[in-house]
């Protein structure tokens, strides 16, 4: 049973263990093949085995039966929501059919093609009839023959007859739902063993428990009674209903107590459920509460199923609550003691109340590790209490000590307790036993059985003597365990110590009750860095007696450090006492646990997700925990490792204490910069940072610490050299030689210049197999009981699968001629500096679109692969924002051993350079690529001012202002004449431009225009941009330092204080702050932070010490202000919970308003049927939700929060409150914010359910009107709203198209966009189901989409995402409207503005280039920060295309100027031609381009100059 649930996934886990779908036979046949090839494994592990197979059998097995066996099956077999097994074959047919589609569209794609006059990669004719042609074929020769396939897709798209836009159009929807099809089919074959489950289990009648009949409500005899009056309640028969929450892991313990119970008093019945049923068996839920006397539930937090419970328990006498959320424990009733509303105790007695006093250490911190010490001793100190009360709260914390202290004799207890102590029954039930205690907190080893040290110093005393690392140098790493999983005797307890001491660490495991982690960690525990800033006094810190040292904290809860569990929804309130305590430490704290609330087979199909997320990413992120690592989950009930992802964790903690301990000199470290996209002169690029500049800074700091950099001096050190040296190695004609060759060509200039060597290798696909092959005697014990059973060489047959073979592949990308992957870079001593090398997805444009198996290029795996393994770096650098190994395919969050961020990045220390406001794509980089982010600074912010024609325009609308009437009417036309030959036609446009028409204009009305055009001047003089790129660790000079300040103050504070304040003239600053001294402090403030942009450099290195980096929130400086500041920290992002924020909901709800309000005003007073908003992860940190909040103002809902701030729902406004329609809204939703905020989009996917289900009238709730309709028209689910990319990939891949000029109109960047986010997201299984109908049919009455930019750095011309999401997406929606007249508007929020007005796409994107792309003073900034810079007006160049592609921006004053700015001004050509000439040769490209595609309309000679330089510039490219 065991091994054929293993294979059930197999087809989805691992697509080349079973090749396509399979029957339940085949699986079976599957199964047995791979347990004669692990017999040996199998014979090893017995134990671990039976685990397993018992763990899958819980899984299929029901918790408890309240009505007969038969009925249970009759029902489930009624079940509407399953998948009907019958449709399997119907399924496989349909799915023929669709194969046979897809195939003779590629026919007839490629029909005419000369293949009788084609030669493959090798030189080989080829032989292939066109008429044969298929999907499998065109992929093989893909895999095989790059260059032939790239040679057919032109063949195609050259074609006159517009079949290649049609074959894009209609794959897409076939390949959506072939995707669709297989999934379905996935279910249904696993529906048919759940059946075969069901079936054996029924039949048999294995479990005593299911063997219990409980009574229907009118069977109970006598009345339920009150439990508040003095007496018992007279019963004949008590029933007992026990639901778990977090503990499933306790339901067969339970469940044996009911058993044992039902034997020794049969007058009362024990019914046992988990918080599960109520989504699978709520019926029978609901009819055990309707005939219960006692509820008791433990940690349960889901709202809605709380609100369920807390409606059917009401009515039953004694109920028992712990540590749920507030709401349900306030149900808690027991006699005369009741929970007040909220959650708190409704008042103790005075008596009681001196009696809490008396525990606890004081500290704010402290007090729930004190309030556990009373619920110890409470019963005990309570019962010489008088008062019924004091004796009902009594019988409530005894109840609670047998449940906290656990185990089957407790519980027993528990029950006969309550029975005893609360009921009068016809016979006395057992006695209960004295609690059997387990200490609080204690330390245990499976070589010490049954015994538990009372402290790590009690237990290292033991270990010394007789762990099985004793008398050894091996780390210590103390791991904290949750007390309730020792107690119960999980078996993964004892396997992770095993297994951690197998990799050489010593544990020291000490169990907690979850709230006093932080003083564990405070007050038992200690560092040798502790200890010796305690010895030289740098510390005040009384270290307890007995303290252990350790070298790194292992939290297997999860939670924050202080408060844990109980802390959970109030996380970071105590984040500056975490920080403290860990700093003090300064040593890695990491959390690495098994999932308590999620199965293993959904985290490894699906990633981790909602609340488990939370516990394991979220939270200790704020507390500054690195490497998270899940290292198991739920099978059934019970919790089970993966050993292989233990020893990933112990890989990971072993090379960071080495990095403490090795010294300086003898640790290696690789330095990774990137390169994409290629040939733009990208290399050594990374957002907002001088990447040169900083490597120079990053290298003279390690050579400075004593790191062995070999011959590099202070003189030597140029950072433009080695990206220009990497550059040449990283071109074709230079890899294809191999190592050897540039060696031979490079190694004496390199070396000259810069005291460094050209390093690296080729490596053979032998070489790269073994670097991916698992040890070959690996199997269930290693892998645990995955879904399915990976073999050794799964790595390698995926690579294979996505290129081909490794031994015949030749790709152009870093491989030399005879197929070897080429790793080259430059070598100072111990640091090596390389580029990370391209993903490479080759051949057919659309495979990324649905191949989501895809694989790194063998390239791509070998490099990283050279670093650990060959090279064999301590740790790595990856510098700036971003790269791409924590994009790779995989989980979308929680690695498994087939994530390929995991297995690339191995176990090397992952310092991971990353821009402050930038927490989104951060915390990617954390949870994916296990980086441990060092946060840097943006550059300065300078104002746009005015320049050559614009500072003329303002002049003589001044002189207009300031003259008499007649000479004001001599101006006329020259104002007019300026304004065209500026462009401002259309930022400021008026009733004529006709001279002759202006001369007899109303002097009023061109009066109110002058009035109009000098606003918008102003404006555009004082808006930001971002000056130049940031170097790292370099403070701001006193002018950068005023330009930061002015920025932020905008105009609170005087420019004369500011000043002062720069300068640090304390008379003067005191003397002028008199009128405002809180901003002058805040000034100051922000003055003394920014001064610590050294932090940025020492704090790498004290991540290469293996050090605590602290944490801080990520945000932006002009919002947040000192909130961001320091940088040189570990970025974290914000509680997904508590989503959208409090201001966030005020300015959100304006900016809706105002979007619906300029809607109306331009479309003849109607309203928007359907509002796409973007949903992205950026903004929504930084924001704090403002677009969930503009998504909730147009629909019409607000959130409902719980009693610690939890936002629970989104409920609906009554239509009387709004007085306007509901707007629908089509979410277009980022990987980042798919990935990050799944709770969010749970609620937002119920909210729209409920939206489309209220009885509000079609014209007035548009949402139930767009559903009613796809209904009607039989698409599945109709509700759908949450459109993203599939599951784990990100990208809507137009930029990329547009940066390799690969399209022919705008509607084709469009159908890319539709293709790659028709994946619909929600509750339940809707996660990434493709719905290309669903998205069409919104699409079609989308009237407006709404975009925020969440800051001055990244906006609209200044990154790829804008028009290949929020321009594409627009495209889309007028594309589905199929009337070429439809234009779709599109607002744009600036969110770092003091007001959320919206403005149109346009308008924007011309305030925009004004003011950066196109003014001198941004441009000099630019040009003036090197390579880096040269490349940032590169990729602006590129987006301008992109904006004239999607959303037809085709104004020649932009290209006029960029021309005249970038290319005829001699000198800023000169300076970006010798700084970047392929960053040049782009600018000059894109001119052309945009020339050649109708977006510009320049003179002859104009052009002819662009392509003269454009010629040069491609001869200097090619060394001619």
């Amino acid at each position: 049973m065991a091994l054929r649930c293993r294979l059930v996934v197999s087809n989805v886990g691992d697509q080349n263990l079973v090749s396509g779908p399979q029957t339940s036979s085949q699986r079976r046949n599957t199964s047995k093949d791979m347990h004669r090839m692990n017999k040996a494994a199998y014979k090893d592990q017995n134990i671990n085995l039976q685990r397993e197979m018992r763990g899958v059998c819980h899984a299929a097995k029901e918790s408890v039966a309240t009505t007969s066996n038969a009925e249970r099956f009759l029902e489930d077999l009624d079940d509407e929501n399953r998948v009907s097994v019958d449709d399997g074959d119907a399924v496989r047919q349909e799915l023929q059919v669709v194969q046979s589609e897809i195939d003779e569209q590629y026919r007839q794609v490629f029909e005419g093609f000369p293949f009788e006059s084609a030669v493959d990669t090798d030189g080989e004719d080829v032989h292939i009839d066109e008429r044969d042609m298929t999907e499998s074929i065109f992929q093989s020769i893909s895999r095989e023959s790059p260059n032939l396939s790239k040679s057919m897709l032109q063949f195609a798209e050259q074609q006159g007859d517009g079949r290649w836009k049609e074959f894009q159009k209609t794959v897409t929807v076939l390949k959506m739902k072939r995707s669709r099809l297989e999934r379905q089919l996935e279910q249904i074959d696993v529906a048919k063993v759940v059946d075969e489950q069901k079936v054996a289990r029924f039949s048999k009648d294995r479990s005593n428990y299911e063997k219990l009949d409980v009574q229907r409500p009118e069977q109970q005899q006598g009345e339920r009674g009150d439990s508040s009056s003095a007496e018992k309640l007279k019963k004949s028969s008590v029933r007992i209903v026990l639901m778990t929450g977090f503990e499933s892991f306790n339901s067969d313990l339970y469940r044996k107590v009911a058993v044992n119970l039902s034997k020794s008093f049969p007058s009362a019945q024990l019914v046992v459920f988990n918080d599960r049923d109520l989504e699978t068996r709520r019926d029978e839920v609901s009819l055990a509460l309707a005939g219960a006397d006692v509820f008791f539930s433990s940690l349960i937090f889901d709202f809605d199923q709380v609100e369920w419970l807390n409606e059917n328990i009401k009515d039953i006498p004694y109920r028992f609550i712990f540590e749920s959320s507030l709401e349900l424990m306030s149900s808690t009733k027991v006699g005369g003691f009741q929970m007040a509303p909220g959650g708190q105790k409704s008042g103790p007695p005075p008596a009681v109340k001196k009696v809490l006093n008396l525990f606890g250490s004081g500290k704010e911190e402290d007090k729930l590790v004190g309030y556990l010490s009373f619920l110890k001793i409470g019963p005990k100190l309570l019962k010489y209490l008088p008062g019924k009360k004091v004796q009902d709260l009594r019988n409530w914390l005894t109840v609670y000590s047998y449940w906290n202290q656990g185990g089957e004799e407790n519980v027993t207890s528990m029950i006969n307790y309550i029975l005893r102590e609360c009921f009068e029954l016809p016979s006395a039930p057992p006695e209960p036993r004295a609690l059997l205690e387990t200490p609080a907190t204690g330390c245990l080893h499976p070589e010490a059985p049954g015994r538990y040290f009372e402290s790590p110093d009690a237990y290292m005393q033991w270990y010394e003597k007789h762990g099985p690392l004793k008398n050894t140098s091996s780390p210590r790493a103390a791991v904290l365990l949750y007390r309730k999983h020792v107690i119960t005797k999980q078996p993964y307890i004892n396997d992770l110590i095993e297994c951690l001491e197998k990799e050489g660490i010593i544990p020291i495991p000490i169990f907690i009750n979850g709230v006093e982690a932080h003083t564990i960690v405070r007050d038992q525990l200690t560092s040798d860095y502790e200890v010796n800033n305690i010895r030289m006094g740098n510390s005040s810190t009384m270290l307890s007696p007995g303290v252990v040292s350790v070298d790194a904290v292992i939290n297997t809860i999860g939670f924050p450090l202080v408060g844990g569990p109980s802390g959970t929804m109030e996380g970071g309130r105590q984040i500056d006492i975490s920080k403290s305590i860990l700093s003090a430490k300064n040593i890695p704290y990491m959390i690495a646990a098994p999932l308590l609330i999620q199965d293993m087979e959904s985290w490894v199909e699906k990633g981790i997700t909602g609340l488990q997320s939370v516990v394991l990413y979220s939270l200790p992120e704020l507390d500054g925990a690195i490497d998270s690592v899940p290292l198991g989950a739920l099978v059934g009930e019970n919790i089970y490792l993966i050993p292989e992802r233990v020893t990933r964790l112990a890989g990971r903690v072993k090379n960071w204490v080495s990095l403490r301990k090795k010294p300086p000199s003898e640790k290696k470290v690789g330095i990774i910069l990137y390169g994409f996209p290629p040939g733009v002169g990208a290399t050594g690029t990374a957002a907002l940072l001088n990447v040169p500049k900083s490597l120079e800074k990053i290298l003279y700091s390690l050579k400075e610490s004593g790191y062995d950099l070999g011959d590099m001096s202070e003189e030597s050190l140029d950072g433009e050299k080695i990206v220009a040296y990497l550059q040449q190695l990283s071109k074709e004609e230079a890899t294809c030689r191999g190592i050897h060759h540039m060696t031979e060509s490079l190694n004496t200039a390199v070396h000259n210049d810069l005291g460094a060597k050209v390093a690296g290798a080729d490596i053979d696909s032998k070489r790269l197999k073994e670097f991916l092959t698992f040890d070959e005697s690996w199997g269930p014990n290693e892998w645990g009981p995955m879904p399915f059973l990976p073999s050794p060489d799964i790595l390698v047959k995926k690579m294979e699968n996505a290129w081909g073979d490794l031994g015949k592949y030749r790709s152009g990308l870093s491989t030399t001629t005879s197929g070897n992957s080429v790793v080259a870079g430059l070598q100072f001593g111990n640091v090596f500096i390389g580029v990370q090398p391209l993903l490479g997805v080759e051949g057919d444009p659309m495979r990324l679109l649905f191949e989501r198996d895809l694989t790194p290029h063998p390239q791509y795996a070998a490099f990283y692969k050279w670093i650990e393994q060959e090279f064999q770096a301590d740790g790595v650098i990856h510098c700036g924002t971003h790269g791409t190994s924590e994009w790779l395919p995989g989980s979308p969050l929680g690695n498994t051993g087939l994530s390929w961020s995991d297995i690339m990045l191995s176990s090397i220390p992952n310092i991971y350079i990353y821009t402050a406001n930038n927490p989104s794509e951060s915390i990617i980089a954390k949870r994916r690529g296990y980086g441990t982010t060092i946060s840097h600074n943006v550059p300065p912010y300078g104002r746009s001012g005015l320049y050559k024609q614009l500072i003329d325009l303002k002049a003589l609308l001044l002189e207009y202002r300031e003259t008499n009437d007649d000479a004001c009417s001599d101006l006329r036309v020259p104002i007019i004449e300026l304004v065209e030959s500026v462009g401002l036609e259309k930022d400021c446009p008026f009733v004529t431009f006709d001279a002759a028409s202006v001369a007899i204009v109303d002097e009023t009305v061109f009066s109110d225009y002058v009035s109009r055009l000098y606003t918008y001047l102003l404006e555009l003089e004082n808006r930001l941009y971002s000056e130049g790129l940031h170097i790292l660790g370099s403070p701001p000079n006193d002018e950068q330092m005023h330009k930061y300040l002015s920025a932020y103050f905008d105009g609170k504070l005087d420019d004369t204080i500011l000043q002062s304040i720069v300068e640090e003239e304390d008379e003067r600053i005191q003397a002028s702050s008199s009128s405002s001294p809180e901003l002058v402090s805040e000034a100051a403030s922000i003055r003394d932070l920014l001064k610590q942009n050294t932090n940025e450099i020492s704090s790498i290195l004290k991540a290469l010490d293996g050090e605590y980096i602290l944490p801080e929130a990520g945000g932006d400086l002009l919002r947040d202000g000192v909130g961001v500041l320091p940088t040189g920290r570990n970025i974290y992002a914000l509680d997904p919970y508590r989503m959208p924020g409090p201001s966030a909901q005020i300015r959100g709800a304006a900016a809706a308003d105002a979007i619906l309000q300029a809607h109306l005003d331009a479309n003849d007073n109607q309203y928007p049927e359907t509002v796409a908003v973007s949903l992205w992860g950026l903004d929504a940190i930084k924001t704090k939700g403002e677009s969930v909040a503009i998504t909730l103002a147009l629909i019409g809902a607000r959130p409902v929060k719980e009693g610690t701030g939890r936002i629970v729902r989104f409920e609906l406004i009554p239509l009387s409150e709004m007085n306007r329609p509901r707007i629908d809204v089509l979410c277009n939703v980022s990987g980042i914010f798919r990935d990050s905020f799944q709770n969010v989009l749970d609620l937002l996917d119920d909210l729209f359910k409920r939206a489309a289900e209220a009885d509000e009238p079609a014209d007035m709730n548009y949402i139930r009107k767009h559903a009613m309709t796809m209904s009607n028209e039989g698409l599945e689910n109709p509700t759908a709203r949450l459109f993203s990319n599939p599951s784990g990939d990100y990208g809507s891949m137009v930029n990329e198209r547009v940066g390799a000029s690969n399209w022919e109109d705008g509607s084709e960047l469009g159908s890319t966009w539709v293709s790659r986010n028709a994946y619909s997201y929600g509750r339940g299984s809707e996660k990434g189901v493709a719905r290309p109908e669903v998205l069409q049919s919104l699409l079609k009455t989308t009237d407006r989409v709404v975009q925020e930019i969440d800051s001055v750095e990244y906006g609209l011309t200044d990154i790829q995402e804008y028009y290949a999401n929020t321009g594409a997406l627009r495209r889309a929606a007028e594309t589905a409207k199929g009337d070429a007249s439809s234009k779709v508007g599109c607002s744009i929020i600036e969110t770092f503005s003091k007001e959320p007005t919206p403005k149109e796409l346009e308008d924007v994107l011309r305030l925009e280039y004004r003011s950066k792309l196109l003014n001198p003073k941004w441009a000099d900034a630019m040009a003036n920060s090197g390579s880096g810079g040269a490349f940032e007006i590169s990729q602006r160049m590129t987006a301008m295309i992109g904006w004239g592609a999607t959303v037809d921006f085709k104004e020649d004053w932009a290209w006029n100027q960029a021309a005249e700015t970038y290319a005829f001004d001699q000198a800023m050509a000169m300076k970006l031609k010798e700084s970047n000439p392929e960053a040049f040769t782009n600018i000059l490209k894109r001119m052309i381009e945009a020339s050649g595609r109708g977006m510009w309309n320049p003179d002859e000679d104009t052009l002819d100059r662009l392509k003269n330089l454009y010629s040069e510039m491609d001869d200097t490219l090619e060394g001619i």
